[in-house]
Order: C-alpha cells, then structure tokens, then sequence
C-alpha cells in the first residue's frame, strides 16, 4: 500500500476517534430496567422450574390429575394436592374419585365443595353427597348424576378456591359448598398451626401460587431443613393439635378471617360463572345442645378481686346445678355473667339449666351464646353463616342459591335445638343429619336443573326416604357398630372433647351404646349385613364405596379372604390411581400367605403415596421374616417417620437392632418412640430391658415401674420387673 492511501486512512482513523460518544436515551434506559427486573428473572425462573420438572424433583399440586394405565386415561384425586398446606406427614387426602377426561351428553356433574363434613367424616361412604346422589338417580333415572366429592379435613376457604379452580377445568354443571368451620382452625386462620394467617389475602394467594410450583416447593423444603422444627407438626392429633390457639370472639384477627371468607366464596362465584356451573352455598350446621365448649378464656380486663369473686359465684352455681336445682344454678350463673359473662362455660351452663326448666328459648340462646364464645373454633359461628347467606343473597339470579342447613336442623331438633339427634360429636353429622342435609340440598338442585335433565324425570313421587336410602348405601348394624366405635376412640376419648364440661358423663353414654352395637353384631347380624352389600352391589356394581366396605366386613370379621381379595382387586381396577387399594389388598394377601403379592401390592402403595406408613411397617415385618434385616431396618424406620406414634413399628425396630448387638440404637429408638407416645407401656418396658442390659439398673426399674402404671394387668412386666429386682439385691 503506498504511502498517499497510508496517510488517508490515518486522517479517517483519527476522525472516528474525535466522534463524541453515543448517549443511551432515558426509554431506552428504563426499557433496559424492565427487561433486567422483569424478564431476566421470569426466564432464569422459567429455566430452574423447567430443569425441576424434567428431573422430576416435586409433586403435582392440582387437585384433580391426569391418570394413565393400560391404555384407560382418566382424571382423578390428586393424593399429594395437600401437601402445599400441609406437612406432607400430616397432610389429609381426598377420598378417592375418578372422572372420564370427556363427559357424557347425558351427565350432570356435581362438584361438593368443602372439608370434614363435607367429606361425610367419619365415614364417606354415608356423606349427604352420597345421598343426594342416591336420591337424584331415583328421581331421573336416565340421567347419568357424578357426584365428585373434592372435599378433604381441616381444609378452609382458601384451599377451597384452590380446588374450585381445578374443578372448573372438568365440566361442572353445580357447585355445592358446604364449608365454614376451618376458618380459624385452617391454614391460613387466627388459630392455625399451619400456614399463618396474614392481614392481606393476596400475600396469601402469593404463597400459595408459589407452592404450586417446584422451585417453591424447593425453597420451602429449604427453609423447613435450614430452620427450626420444633412448631411443626408431625402427627396428625386433630383437634388436640390447635389446644395452644385459643381465639377470643372479640379478637381483631376475627375480622380479618371474616374479611378473607367472604373474599372467597365470591371468588368461588365468579368461577363458577366463569365455568358456566351454578353454585350452591349452604349454611353450616354444628351440635348445640350436646357439644359444650372446647375452651373457655376470661375477659382480658378482669381483675384479681373480680375473677375470685366469679369463681365463688361460678362455683356455687355448679353445686346447685349438680345437685338438681337448677333454679339457684341459674340465679348464680346470671350474677356471674355480670361480672364476666365471656366465659363459654358459663353460657353452656345455663343453656343446661334452662333447658332443665323447660325454658327452651332462653337454653338455645345460651347453647349459641356458647358456641359464639368457644375459644376453641371448631365450628361455625353466626357470622361465618351470615357471610354465607350475605353472599348468596347478594348472587341472587346469577346462578348462585342458598340452602339454609341450619334452618333445616332447627327444624328438625326438639325445641330448634340442634343437637346427637343429627349429629356425632361437635360438626360431623350423623346418618340422619347427613339425609336431612341431602334432602334440603336436593330442593334447591331440582330447582336449577336444566330442561335437559328435567324432561327425564320419573315422576313427582317424593324423595327416597332415609329408611330407603339406607337400603341403597348399605347402611347395616355392622356400620352403625364401626362408626360409633371411631367416633368414641377418635374423637370423644381424645382431647379436646376429655377437657370438655360433662365429659364423663357423655363418655358412659356413648361406651353403653357402642357396648349394646357389639353384642347385636352376632353371626346372623353379620350374615345379614354380608346379603345387604350383595344387594345393593348387584343395584350399583360401579359403586366404589360399597365393594369398599363389603370388603372391610369379609376381611376384618367375617374373615372371608378370598372373596375379600376378589373385591380389592375389583376396587383397585375401578381406581388404581389409589394407593389405599393396593395397601389394602396388601394386607389381605398377608394374611392368605401369598407374600410376593402381598410385597408387590405394598410396594406400589408406597410408589404412589410416598408417605404411606402402614404399608412401610408390614413391609418392614415382612422383610424381618424373610431375615433380610437390612431391608427390615430401612423400612420400619420409614414407618417411624410417617407414622410417628406406631408403636409396634418402634418395638419391632429397636427388637432387630438389639438382636445385632447395637443396643444404644435399640435404646434411641425406644426414647424417640416415648416421645411421641409417652403413655406406651410396651416401649416403657422395652426401654427397660434394654437399659438393664446396659448395666443402667435404676434407670432400667424405673421405666418397668412406668410401665406398669400404665398398664398394672400386665403379668409380663410385673414378671420382668420382680426378677430385675431379686437379681439386684443379690
């Protein structure tokens, strides 16, 4: 290049050089900010979420999923939907349910909404939506009526949004919402010990959305590992659980659980519109007259000298109470109430007094006065159900109806005092209240039905009564003896019904008549139960539930395994999305012998519900017998974690680990298990032996002398124990 070009292109290199610099304008500088804080993040976001997923870290948190096995694709219940609001140890579950991904032309489907007594606890097989089912078939036969029960315990309003929303993904025609008594207790209440409550509902909904996914669900997994467990729940007590989170009704946070409620269920409206289904609020019924108060507080202002002159008043008038006069009790209880009339046991005792002199009036509201000051809210107060009425009413023709429950259950209990006549305990109805709920419900259903479906309607006959309804659900004698049982041992033995007014009286009460079901349970009264499931099978062969409890009554007491087996297998073809099959037939096939089965069965239990602690305990037992104990170990200690109060799971585990020599394990496994259950006198004499063995004789007498207070029949420990001793003074 010759020097005339070099020194051209010199000049033009220092004129570029002399150009002054580009300015960034100020849009082109905010546009950058956005991108950086918005779009930068959404997409790391979108990339961890992504890689999560694909390394199939999580759980799905719809709680309707997509299932598919042997070329048959349905949607069902998701068992892990819980485990955004709970810990997954403890979370409850939905009963299980499927749904054809396309609806019939000749469907109407019919989501309930809600939580325990939604869900028909104790038992779902006898829920009013079981019923209202029932009753709909008989009246329009030819319409093919999906009653899906998406409703599970100690759920509340925010949760429910949460599953309405999935519903509407699956063609609802109705919305039945029966809901109102977690609303403190629930996650995200004034009374929880779940997810805590926040004065801002969309702080809440935040939280929530983030759960739903898998990067929230590692970040929270993070936060529980990286802190503090000590408030965690890792049983599930029930109501025992929330005896710390007492409530006042004059407690601001009310307002703010209020204002969250009524948020909700027009929430619940709107997508319900949204889904072009009509909506159906109820009123929520609880036991009045037979259920006093769970926890009763003092006005905060009380003073020393106010509170001892209450309690000399309070105590004069039980003295008269108990003694019959309940004249002078009332007298004595009305004074009290003018020093401090906030106690909920107070109102509970006047209500009882009242009731005694035949003033019924004055005993109902009394017996409401007392639910309204409960502190322990387990069921729905006044204002809950006038948010519901409120709400409802405010819908009216857009699609939204009201079926007054409570009016019902007035109307339907001596002196329109709701009390055992429909109830079992404080909110969970009885067969009779169940029916009277489905009946009430059904008046409004008809009343919303479309041509489609009323043009196929039988006729004008009226209901099927509850006596005919039980003959469709099956409802024998051998049901009315389990229930009554699961109610005494669950709810009415356990706190905190033991620290309820009257306890010991209620108590006999209830152990007379679960002693009177026992002895009508002969063999002819098992027979006859056995031929009214066949029946009612051969009616509704698609019917879950009733091959589901026909084949509870051959295996745990007509002890027909085989036929019992049969019907599992039915059970698990209808839904093997469900782990409860498998677990169940699992137990089954033990028993016959046939253990590879047996294994196979429980080992898909697991696949599907990870947390699954009976079907780790027998594969742990079934492992020892096998001699594999390293199998043995690995799945008894699963069993300890997800079922935490087993106690032969604990037994069994420390009996391996002192059979290989290693007795301080055997040792810390028997204190982790008192932990949890301290009144075990198994795991007391157990840990007693083994601190024999280890030479600690003081420590090794004591925990025999504990177990022998808890249980003084048992000749084993009393054996044990006198032999420890005679070789101790030797």
């Amino acid at each position: 290049m010759s020097a005339k070009y070099k020194g051209k292109n010199k000049v033009k290199q220092h004129d570029k050089e002399e150009l002054p610099p580009r300015l960034i304008t100020s849009w082109r500088l905010w546009l950058f900010r956005v991108i950086a804080l918005t779009v930068i993040p959404a997409l790391l976001f979108l990339l961890l979420e992504l890689g999560l997923r694909i390394a199939g870290y999580g759980f799905p948190a719809d709680a309707i999923i997509r299932y598919e096995e042997n070329n048959r694709v349905y949607y069902c219940d998701n068992v892990k939907f819980c485990w955004r609001f709970f810990p997954k140890e403890i979370a409850r579950e939905f009963n299980p349910f499927t749904l054809s991904p396309v609806k019939s032309e000749d469907a109407y489907r019919i989501f309930v909404l809600g939580a325990s007594a939604a869900q028909g606890e104790p038992d779902g097989a006898f829920g009013f939506g079981r019923f209202l089912k029932t009753m709909l078939r008989d009246k329009y036969p030819r319409v093919d009526f999906e009653v899906i029960i998406a409703a599970t315990a100690a759920i509340n309003s925010h949760v429910v949004v949460e599953i309405a929303k999935d519903c509407a993904q699956h063609g609802p025609d109705l919305f039945i919402v029966y809901l109102g008594n977690n609303e403190v207790t629930g996650p995200y209440g004034a009374g929880t010990v779940f997810a805590p409550l926040s004065p801002s509902l969309s702080v809440i909904r935040m939280g929530i959305a983030a759960k739903a996914t898998r990067l929230g669900q590692l970040l929270t997994s993070l936060i529980e590992w990286a802190g503090t467990k000590k408030d965690k729940p890792t049983i599930w007590r029930g109501l025992e659980m929330f005896l710390e989170k007492q409530i006042r009704a004059d407690d601001q946070q009310l307002e703010i659980v209020y204002r969250h409620f009524r948020r909700n269920l027009q929430d619940i409206v709107q997508i319900g519109r949204d889904s072009g289904a009509k909506v159906i609020f109820c009123t929520v019924g609880s036991n009045l007259k037979d259920n006093p108060p769970f926890g009763s507080l003092h006005w905060l202002d009380l003073t020393e000298t106010e509170k001892t002159k209450w309690d000399d008043i309070y105590a004069r008038g039980v003295e008269y109470e108990s003694a019959g006069r309940y004249a002078e009790a009332v007298e004595c209880y009305l004074s009290a109430t003018e020093i401090d009339g906030t106690y909920a046991d107070l109102q509970f005792r006047l209500g009882r007094c009242y009731w005694a002199l035949e003033d019924y009036e004055a005993a109902r509201q009394r017996y409401i006065k007392a639910r309204e000051l409960d502190t322990l809210r387990f069921r729905a107060d006044g204002r809950i159900n006038e948010i519901i009425s409120s709400v409802a009413d405010s819908c009216t023709g857009k699609g939204v109806y009201l079926a007054d429950a409570v009016r019902a259950f007035e109307r339907n209990s001596p002196y329109e005092i709701p009390g055992e006549e429909l109830f079992y305990e404080h909110v969970h109805l009885n067969f009779q209240g169940n029916y009277l709920l489905a009946k009430t419900i059904l008046e409004k259903v008809e009343e919303l039905l479309p041509q489609r479906v009323t043009a196929h309607r039988a006729d004008d006959s009226l209901p099927l009564t509850q006596t005919e309804c039980a003959q469709h659900l099956a409802y024998t004698e051998w049901d009315r003896c389990v229930i009554a049982d699961e109610v005494l041992k669950r709810f009415i033995t356990q706190p905190p019904f033991t620290n309820q007014l009257y306890h010991e009286e209620r108590l006999r009460i209830m152990e007379h008549k679960c002693k009177i079901l026992k002895t009508n349970i002969t063999p002819d009264a098992l027979k006859k139960a056995s031929d009214q499931y066949r029946q009612a099978i051969q009616n509704s062969p698609q019917d879950v539930y009733l091959k589901w409890k026909y084949g509870r009554l051959l295996f745990e007491d007509l002890k027909d395994y085989k036929v019992a087996a049969e019907q599992f297998r039915l059970i698990k073809s209808f839904i093997p999305h469900s782990y409860v099959a498998y677990d169940t037939l699992g137990s089954v096939l033990q028993v016959t012998g046939d253990i590879n089965a047996a294994t196979t069965n429980y080992l898909k239990a697991i696949q599907i519900k990870p947390t699954c602690g009976d079907a780790y305990y027998y594969l742990g037992g079934i492992y020892q017998k096998q001699g594999n104990t390293k199998k043995a170990i690995k799945y008894y200690s699963k069993a300890t974690r997800f079922l935490p109060n087993h106690v032969l799971a604990y037994n069994d585990l420390a009996q391996i680990l002192y059979h290989q020599g290693e007795i301080d394990k055997a040792i810390e496994v028997c204190r982790k298990g008192i932990l949890f259950i301290p009144d075990s006198s198994l795991l007391h004499c157990g840990l007693g032996l083994l601190l024999h063995k280890k030479g600690h004789k003081d420590a090794a007498v004591k925990e025999l002398n504990i177990s022998l207070e808890l249980d003084p029949n048992s000749t084993t420990t009393r054996k044990i124990l006198e032999a420890m001793l005679k070789s101790s003074s030797k």
